[in-house]
């Protein structure tokens, strides 16, 4: 069972049982073989494979692991890991490539697979400009090299640990003052790599939802959706924590709050860890994502760095990122990438770096955001488009009403000017207009916004809550 319209922009995704099963992962991991071994010029391949906690995850991991061996692949099970571990493992060990069976942040009816090739020292990973494709097309069509059954499975120990004791060796934690920290790991993988840091590190931890459960008993396992934070918020209120910690379930994106209980926008976290990368690092290239921009360019001029601007998706700026050299990249829903992690995320890099900020400023978190915020943002709002929408043409027409500022179609539609700008694009995974605006001060982004949405609902788009 495949349905075509699970291979996505960034990795494969579907409902189990509806749109992939046992049968369909078998297929899908022939293809993405036949496509490693086509991608690498070779065929005895060392390969990753790494799951999620789903309820449906054992039997199509075991299924990969058996289909891959039977290919003629050495297959590197690492078993119940956090998607970073997993690319962590593929660039470390020097693998060939790694294989994750997740769903990412969807809810608990989905899984998938999300794959990277390794490439010398960086990680290609597979997304609709760089294969997806043609893995598609090998799978629907079993196009599939001829199954050799002499591969093996090797069982591998202890990579978080060598995760995070690598990640530790770039900072210095030894006069930190010990913080109270709350963690909701909404049940999913992150929670893997935060009790590896906090055995190394000072710290009154308070664990919310920490046993992984792939039925999500307390709440949707995606932090970009602010709803899901409300509980956090209410305990680090509660309990006069420092600092709150919410990955999403497979633990490659990752938000914090203060010890206020609000959230940072990732934008904040990029520019915080921006700030001590080009510290060390001089004149070195940053990638932010299209939405949001201003606050990390200041911090990047004023530190002497190079910037440049990526269209929305961790394929596609991971790719972007590794063709330019840049030495880290913050996206705008918690994804963050480093140049030596193989220009893929690394979440607890991401911590220790907020946490090295915190270390070293000795103030609360609010104040060491407060001096990084000189740009206001208005978060992403969503629109549903009424059927039949042209949207080029619905751009177009919104683009005439700015003619004066500086245009850009790089992902949607961006248009700049001195004191504000705006990004309206389509999702890659949703059919949603999503619209962003960020400006020196709030009454502005408040007046752009207004005035952008009431060209947007013209159309007969509808505002999500």
């Amino acid at each position: 069972m495949i349905n075509s319209s699970i291979f996505k922009a960034y990795d494969i995704r579907g409902i189990y049982g509806k749109d992939i099963d046992e049968d369909g992962i078998e297929q899908i991991s022939k293809a993405i073989y036949t496509f490693f071994v086509k991608k690498l010029g070779k065929q005895d391949l060392k390969i990753v494979l790494g799951c999620d906690m789903r309820i449906s995850t054992p039997s199509l991991f075991e299924r990969s692991k058996k289909t891959f061996a039977e290919a003629g692949a050495t297959v590197i099970d690492v078993g119940l890991v956090a998607t970073p571990t997993l690319y962590f493992a593929s660039l470390h060990y020097d693998y060939d490539g790694g294989v994750m069976i997740t769903a990412s942040h969807n809810p608990k009816e989905y899984n998938g697979l999300k794959f990277v090739v390794r490439q010398g020292n960086k990680l290609l990973k597979i997304g609709k400009e760089s294969g997806m494709e043609e893995v598609k097309n090998i799978a629907l069509q079993k196009q599939f090299l001829p199954l050799k059954a002499s591969g093996k499975i090797i069982k591998r120990e202890n990579v978080v640990k060598d995760e995070i004791e690598k990640s530790l060796s770039h900072f210095d934690f030894s006069k930190m003052k010990k913080l109270k920290i709350i963690i909701d790991s909404a049940n999913g993988m992150g929670i893997l790599y935060l009790n590896e840091i906090f055995k190394h590190i000072p710290a009154d931890i308070i664990r919310m939802n920490e046993k992984l459960d792939g039925t999500f008993p307390a709440h949707e396992a995606n932090p970009l959706k602010f709803e899901t934070l409300k509980d956090i918020q209410k305990k680090i209120v509660e309990e006069k924590a420092d600092l709150g910690i919410a990955p999403d379930a497979d633990g490659d994106r990752i938000f914090f709050l203060d010890e206020k209980g609000q959230i940072i926008p990732a934008a904040m976290t990029t520019s915080i860890i921006a700030d001590q990368v080009l510290e060390k690092n001089p004149g070195e290239l940053i990638l932010v994502d299209i939405r949001y921009i201003r606050n990390v360019q200041k911090v990047v001029k004023d530190r002497g760095g190079k910037i440049s601007i990526s269209k929305v998706g961790h394929a596609l700026i991971t790719k972007q990122m590794a063709d330019e050299d840049g030495i880290f990249a913050g996206e705008s829903s918690g994804h963050y990438f480093f140049r030596e992690t193989g220009y893929a995320e690394n979440s607890g890099m991401v911590v220790l770096y907020v946490l090295n900020a915190m270390n070293r400023e000795n103030k609360p978190l609010s104040e060491i955001v407060r001096k990084y915020h000189s740009s206001p943002e208005s978060g992403e709002v969503n629109f549903e488009l009424s059927k039949g929408t042209n949207v080029k043409a619905l751009l177009s027409d919104i683009e005439k009403g700015y003619t004066d500022g500086e245009s850009s179609w790089l992902d949607g539609l961006s248009v700049t000017y001195p004191d504000w700008r705006f990004n309206i694009r389509t999702s890659n995974t949703e059919p949603l207009m999503r619209l962003n605006v960020e400006a020196a001060n709030d009454s502005l982004v408040k007046e752009k916004f207004e005035e952008l949405k009431k060209k947007i609902m013209a159309s007969g788009a509808t505002m999500k809550s």
